[in-house]
């Protein structure tokens, strides 16, 4: 059985893949290989992905449907894991376009072809920026989600809205993942833990938002990976649950699910700094300034729904998952 896993070349894509080809599968990864960030990290994960010879790779860009249908129709999946999309808050708030055509665009293909061939089981990145303004900690996948402040929330929204349409109207499984910020190795250099390191090596500022007083669910890219596997082969059924207004918004009477996947505890980004610090033996150079458009001030997962499917448990304390991904980091620069 053959697994497409999109956005193979990206951070989350990159350690998805790898559990997998460890497993044995056989994995088929797929990329459009974008300059949004540096083309070379991403040309760096798929060398280590290349290792292993049950892994093949295709360069393609999920808006063209042509070359995705003939990829679907070459290898017939069962299972598809859809990583790629336009990532970042900030840039979508300067280039909405890219977001519609990427997120909106490039997912209907995916929904479409998983549609023509009977997935069994499509699981999508989605994202806890869609929570946006709610002030219920911690965030749980029955909270409102009407209110976002991003237009990346806007689009991994609809993700999931596109998602249970399809789930009600083509019986497809589909499974939404509200990652919550994702660190580690090979991670993402747009992110606070890689900014913040690469600043402080070079002995520049670092623009600290909100006066440091931000709070995040830090969750290390490993137990991340473990909470994608645990709900690969186990995709949702039908209920007889009938629609009403009390009806539950991660949950339906089709094969549809939504799943927070986090570390379950907030920290302080202030405490992040400290800890490189410490590890970098000199003191941060602070530009603290306001709240930035787009930012919350505080993400909290609540992790129970996946706790009970699955067992899941993230096992990376924030110190031990700090410590990796300084290891790696700097040996990559």
């Amino acid at each position: 059985m053959k697994t497409l896993v999109t956005g193979a070349a990206g951070f989350i894509g990159m350690h998805t893949c790898e559990a997998l080809l460890k497993q044995k599968k056989i994995v088929i990864g797929l990329d459009n290989i974008n300059n949004y960030y540096d083309i070379d990290l991403k040309k760096k994960r798929l060398r280590e992905l290349k290792k292993y010879k049950n892994f093949k790779f295709y360069k393609i860009d999920l808006r063209n449907f042509k070359k995705l249908n003939n990829l679907f129709k070459q290898y017939k999946f069962k299972y598809v894991i859809n990583l790629a999309a336009q990532a970042g808050v900030r840039y979508s708030i300067l280039n909405p376009q890219s977001y519609i055509d990427n997120n909106i665009t490039g997912f209907l293909n995916i929904l479409e072809n998983c549609k023509i061939f009977k997935i069994k089981h499509l699981l999508y990145a989605s994202s806890s920026s869609v929570y946006g303004a709610n002030k219920k900690i911690p965030f749980s996948e029955t909270d409102g989600v009407n209110h976002p402040i991003s237009f990346y929330a806007v689009t991994k929204r609809s993700n999931e809205l596109m998602a249970h349409c399809y789930s009600h109207l083509y019986n497809l499984p589909t499974t939404g993942l509200r990652f919550f910020t994702v660190y580690g190795p090979w991670g993402r250099p747009d992110m606070a833990m890689y900014i913040f390191a690469k600043a402080m090596k070079e002995g520049k500022k670092i623009n600290i938002n909100n006066y440091g007083k931000m709070y995040r669910d830090f969750t290390f890219i490993d137990d991340i990976v473990k909470g994608i596997l645990s709900l690969y082969k186990h995709p949702p059924k039908k209920t007889k649950a009938k629609p009403n207004k009390n009806m539950r918004a991660d949950t339906s009477e089709v094969p549809f699910k939504i799943y927070n996947i986090g570390n379950n505890k907030t920290v302080r980004l202030m405490d992040i700094i400290r800890f490189y610090e410490k590890n970098f033996q000199l003191k941060a150079k602070k530009n603290f300034r306001g709240m930035q458009q787009g930012d919350v001030e505080r993400t909290y997962a609540n992790i129970n729904s996946l706790k009970k499917i699955s067992n899941f448990k993230p096992n990376t304390k924030i110190n031990d998952g700090l410590k990796k991904f300084l290891e790696w980091f700097i040996l990559y620069n």
